[in-house]
C-alpha cells in the first residue's frame, strides 16, 4: 500500500494546540505498516476518555475539550484516523474501506490496551467507534454519542447528507478548513481554518477525505450494511450508560439522537441534550460545555454503578 505522510512542519505553531504527538505502527492489511498518530494527555493509570473524530477533521477538533477532561483527572486518548491529521495517508481511494478503518482502529485499541473507556464519538468517529464498541464491549464503560449514527442502509440518509456527498465528490478544491467552518455556528478564525487544512498539503493527500462520504452505507446491500446490522444487534443488548449530546443546528444528524435513546438500554433516564448554538462540529461551537457534560456523566455513572 503506497502512502503519504504529511511533513511535520505543517503542524508547527497551531493555535491552541500544545499537545505532544504520539505514534504507533499498525498492520495495513496488505503486509505493510501504517503510522497512526494519537494524543495521550493526563495520568496514564486512570480510565481513558477516547475521543473519536470524523470527516474531514482530526484530533485538533478536540483541543478545547482535552484540558477540561484532564483538569477533572481523566486520561484522554485522541487518535487520528488513517488518512487524516498526522496519521499516514494511503494514496488510492480504493485503499479506504469501512472495514479497514474498523480494523485499523481496533489495532490501535489493542496496542494501547485501553480498558474502562468512555467513548466520545462524532461523525465518522461514531461509525467506526460504535463498531469497536460492538466488537470489544469489554473495553468500554460508557458512551457519549454526539452528532453521529450507525447507518445500515435500510433507511434514507436524507437530503442534507445527499447534498454533502455530492459536494464532496464534485467540488474542485476540497478545503477541510472551509468545510468545518461551514458546519459550525460560531465559525472559525483563519488560523483555525489553516489548522484543519494542515494535514493536506495538496489533493494527493486527500484520498481518504474524498472517499469517506462514499463509504457511508446508503442502501441495504452496501458492503458495510450487514456488519452494521450485526453491530446493532450487540449494541441493543449492552447495559453500559449512554448519553446523547447533539447540536441543534446540525441538519444532517437531526433526530438521530432519538434512535440511540430508544434502541440502547443504557440510554434510559440519562440527561440527554440538544445543545443550542451548536452545529455539526459541536466541539468547535460548545466544546467546553460538551466536555463538562461528559465529565458529569462519567461521575454520575460511577456513582450509580460503584466502578469506573
Amino acid at each position: 500500500m503506497k502512502v503519504l505522510r504529511t511533513p511535520d512542519h505543517r503542524f508547527d505553531g497551531l493555535v491552541d494546540f500544545p499537545f505532544e504527538p504520539h505514534y504507533l505502527g499498525i498492520d495495513d492489511t496488505e503486509g505493510g505498516a501504517l503510522r497512526v498518530h494519537y494524543l495521550d494527555e493526563g495520568p496514564s493509570a486512570v480510565a481513558p476518555v477516547l475521543l473519536m473524530h470524523g470527516e474531514p477533521t482530526w484530533s485538533y477538533l478536540y483541543r478545547h475539550m482535552i484540558p477540561v477532561f484532564t483538569a477533572a483527572g481523566h486520561r484522554v486518548v485522541a487518535p487520528d484516523l488513517v488518512g487524516f491529521g498526522r496519521s499516514d495517508k494511503p494514496i488510492k481511494r480504493e485503499d479506504y474501506t469501512y472495514q479497514r478503518h474498523v480494523d485499523w482502529m481496533s489495532d490501535v485499541l489493542d496496542q494501547l490496551d485501553l480498558h474502562r473507556i468512555t467513548l466520545v464519538c462524532q461523525d465518522w468517529g461514531g461509525l467506526i467507534g460504535l463498531r469497536l464498541l460492538a466488537q470489544m464491549p469489554h473495553r468500554f464503560s460508557r458512551l457519549v454519542v454526539a452528532n453521529t449514527a450507525l447507518p445500515t442502509g435500510d433507511q434514507t440518509l436524507g437530503e442534507a447528507f445527499a447534498s454533502w456527498r455530492t459536494y464532496s465528490q464534485e467540488v474542485d478544491e476540497f478545503r477541510a478548513g472551509r468545510i468545518v467552518y461551514g458546519g459550525t455556528v460560531s465559525k472559525l478564525s483563519e488560523a483555525e481554518i489553516a489548522a484543519y487544512d494542515a494535514p493536506f498539503p495538496d489533493e494527493t493527500y486527500q484520498a481518504g477525505a474524498r472517499q469517506f462520504p462514499m463509504l457511508v452505507p446508503d442502501r441495504p446491500d452496501d458492503p458495510a450494511s450487514e456488519a452494521n446490522r450485526r453491530a446493532w444487534e450487540v449494541l441493543r443488548t449492552l447495559e453500559l450508560p449512554v448519553l446523547t449530546l447533539f447540536g441543534a443546528e446540525d441538519r444532517i444528524m437531526a433526530g438521530v439522537d432519538r434512535v440511540f435513546q430508544t434502541e440502547m438500554v443504557g440510554a434510559a433516564g440519562q440527561p440527554h441534550k440538544v445543545l443550542p448554538g451548536a452545529g455539526h462540529f459541536l466541539q468547535e461551537d460548545v466544546g467546553p460545555e460538551l466536555a463538562c457534560l461528559t465529565n458529569s456523566f462519567i461521575a454520575s455513572s460511577i456513582a450509580a454503578t460503584g466502578h469506573g
